[in-house]
């Protein structure tokens, strides 16, 4: 989404309201709001917004993930697939 094409001023947020509101719930592109020719804030719809807060979340996983495996803290896969095969069988992984 190019934001240069959706780009408000804020008396066009207090003038309509209702209408981008509407807008934003249909099409699910956000929109850019200036002040003083400024950008001030980004206004999205719900569900964009958490799709964007899972998505970062999932991220810093992954990017936890990459730093302890650069630390060395891993286990190669056929380890523990052996550890749950042989003594733990049965356990579950959380036993």
């Amino acid at each position: 989404m190019k934001f240069s094409t959706r780009v408000k001023p804020i008396s066009y947020l207090k003038d309509h309201a209702t209408d981008i509101v509407k807008e934003i719930s249909d099409s699910r592109e956000a929109l850019l709001i200036t002040q003083d020719g400024e950008a001030k804030l980004v206004v999205m719809d719900v569900r964009s917004h958490e799709e964007r807060e899972k998505t970062i979340a999932l991220l810093k996983l992954l990017a936890l993930g990459h730093r302890e495996i650069e630390q060395g803290r891993f286990r190669d896969a056929d380890e523990v697939f052996a550890d749950l095969a042989g003594d733990n069988q049965g356990q579950g992984l959380l036993s």
